[in-house]
């Protein structure tokens, strides 16, 4: 019992003590909780999208979707009115330009001549042929005979058509919206047109732009385009040693023009996006300033800057109101369902 109360006790007092002290250290060197966080300040920063103005290589290439047709028969008029006299040729013949089609003959009566004798005052009154004139109308293109409606001894009228002539070759065309249009303000003469499952890629020439058909069920004069439809459309030549076939799918790419080491912007930067535009540029003290700019060349990613930004210019990637997600801090976007993509 003596052991006990001088060894044990005393050792277990220490122990004790140890433990009591190894406590008290760590409560006393705990950092300090937190404080809540404050609802009234946001935990991110909305950051508005930047980008530099850098250089770059633009060319301004468009594609259409179009497809292989017939030329259209040119019509044969009459040049002269009468009555049809003879006939040149029949559907199916195959002519040249100035190749004769049809004879027309105008009979037109005249005033008979009247005579008096001077010395009786007897009258004589001579009855005179009418005046004829024949002409020959002739084909004003080569090709085939489409069409040949006119009859020998009909009554013909100037301006009438009374033929066909189909010229036997093809052409490509395809529409355009009117974005593609205003990328198309200097059309240039050829495209490179690929026929699907046809040879290979070949060059068209003539190319030209004019208006696009109206589709079935056009709305009605004054009310709204729907979007997408087409404003125009691209016509051009098929060479006559390319083996095509009208009805076939087409694809036309129409480059209007290229330009090397350009300054160059996002098109989502530009408020417009020909000749004329607006940027806004980010500032020393960091705030967007609106500024006009000059546009050139775009290929419908980047376009062209040729007048009112340098080089290393930083501006806002998107037109400022424009329907963009904005960028957090940290953050490089958010997906369609509104998490935050890293």
């Amino acid at each position: 019992m003596g052991i006990t109360r001088r060894i044990v006790f005393p050792a277990l007092r220490i122990v004790v003590w140890g433990v009591i002290a190894t406590a008290l250290a760590v409560i006393a060197f705990r950092a300090a909780p937190e404080p809540p966080a404050d609802p009234a300040v946001p935990s991110a920063e909305l950051v508005e999208p930047r980008v530099a103005v850098t250089t770059g290589d633009v060319t301004n290439t468009v594609t259409l979707t179009g497809q292989i047709v017939a030329d259209p028969a040119a019509p044969q008029k009459v040049t002269q009115r009468g009555v049809v006299t003879a006939v040149h040729a029949t559907p199916g013949d195959v002519v040249e330009a100035g190749a004769p089609l049809l004879e027309v003959t105008l009979e037109e009566p005249r005033e008979p001549l009247t005579e008096t004798d001077p010395e009786t005052g007897e009258v004589t009154v001579t009855e005179r042929r009418p005046k004829v004139t024949r002409e020959t109308v002739e084909a004003t293109t080569a090709g085939t005979i489409a069409t040949f409606t006119a009859l020998k001894d009909q009554e013909v009228a100037v301006g009438e058509d009374f033929a066909s002539i189909s010229p036997g070759t093809l052409s490509v065309t395809g529409s355009m919206v009117a974005e593609q249009q205003f990328r198309l303000l200097q059309i240039p003469t050829e495209a490179t047109v690929t026929v699907t499952g046809g040879p290979a890629p070949f060059t068209c020439t003539n190319l030209r732009m004019g208006t696009a058909a109206a589709p079935a069920g056009t709305p009605e004069e004054g009310a709204p385009d729907p979007a997408g439809a087409s404003s125009a459309s691209v016509t051009c030549a098929v060479p006559g040693d390319v083996t095509v076939f009208a009805g076939l799918a087409a694809e036309l790419e129409i480059t209007a023009g290229s330009v090397e080491g350009a300054l160059v912007v996002p098109v989502t930067a530009v408020l417009g996006r020909v000749e004329q535009g607006k940027v806004w540029v980010v500032g020393a003290d960091g705030e967007p300033e609106e500024r006009a700019v000059t546009l050139g060349l775009t290929d419908g990613s980047v376009v062209q800057v040729t007048e009112g930004l340098a080089e290393g210019d930083e501006v806002l990637e998107f037109v400022p109101g424009q329907d963009v997600v904005p960028v957090m801090d940290g953050m490089v976007g958010t997906d369609d369902s509104g998490e935050a993509s890293y």
